[in-house]
């Protein structure tokens, strides 16, 4: 007889266990749990003041947990920007793990190409033009190769927001974050943005999104998590938790998308 092997599971890249974060007496994350597989796309919805953005950058270690821990590839990430012992550093974790925020934070002064190569010439201290060669095709791929000398004062937002993604994708990171990418940008310039957001999850990236566009949501993730009040209410497969909902409250959420 001849045995079938099991295609092995995909390795957790970034894990959150227990997260709780207080600012002075308030507690906004109550111990939140969150594993996220390679190649998965995870979506985090949720209304407004929920903890979503806040529960994000504790995954890249930007906002330090008060209590639970972060794990990359296994590792704990601990306090310090450099590891430790068995820790790995803060350091490391953003060096593998890329965010990209709902303003742009390019460098105003910097062309495209510029801000682009800043973070591999300066934090992984790649040679100029191997950081050149390899921001160049990234510039490409969110279709901006013709505004490479370009100042971000001559770009549009989404022109901007896609610079970021670059930016963040030249680190070659293992995951990416992207915490409300769309929110700061005017209506018609949102499509081009999570237009290149969709061709990255089509060619596996590893992705946590905060977002309100929920049908883009539906689309794109393996995994839909539903956030309020600093907690997880409920997640599961995008069938399940945007078009069945069975939670009252994510029902509630919902109908303000559906008219």
């Amino acid at each position: 007889m001849t045995s079938v092997s099991t295609p092995a599971a995909p390795e957790t890249v970034l894990e959150a266990r227990g997260i709780v974060k207080r600012f002075g007496a308030l507690t906004v994350l109550h111990g939140i749990d969150l594993a996220l597989a390679g190649g998965e796309v995870v979506s985090i919805i949720g209304p407004s003041g929920s903890g979503k953005s806040t529960f994000i950058r504790c995954m890249n270690m930007l906002e330090a947990p008060d209590a639970g821990e972060i794990r990359f590839r296994g590792r704990q990430v601990g306090s310090s920007f450099r590891g430790k012992g068995d820790r790995l550093g803060q350091g490391e974790l953003r060096r593998h793990v890329g965010m990209v925020f709902q303003h742009f934070n390019l460098f105003p002064h910097m062309s495209v190409l510029e801000n682009v190569i800043e973070g591999p010439t300066t934090v992984q201290r790649k040679p100029r033009k191997e950081a050149v060669d390899i921001a160049m095709d990234y510039i490409a791929k969110v279709g901006l190769a013709e505004k490479r000398d370009a100042r971000p004062d001559q770009l549009s937002g989404g022109q901007k927001q896609r610079v970021a993604i670059a930016r963040a994708l030249t680190m070659q990171p293992d995951a990416l974050l992207l915490d409300e990418i769309t929110s700061a940008l005017d209506p018609e310039l949102v499509g081009e943005v999570l237009g290149v957001v969709r061709g990255l999850a089509e060619q596996g990236m590893t992705m946590v999104i905060v977002t309100h566009e929920i049908s883009f949501a539906a689309d794109v993730s393996d995994r839909v998590v539903f956030m309020e009040g600093g907690r997880i209410a409920e997640q599961g497969s995008p069938d399940g938790i945007l078009r069945n909902p069975d939670n009252e409250r994510l029902k509630t959420f919902l109908a303000r998308f559906h008219g």
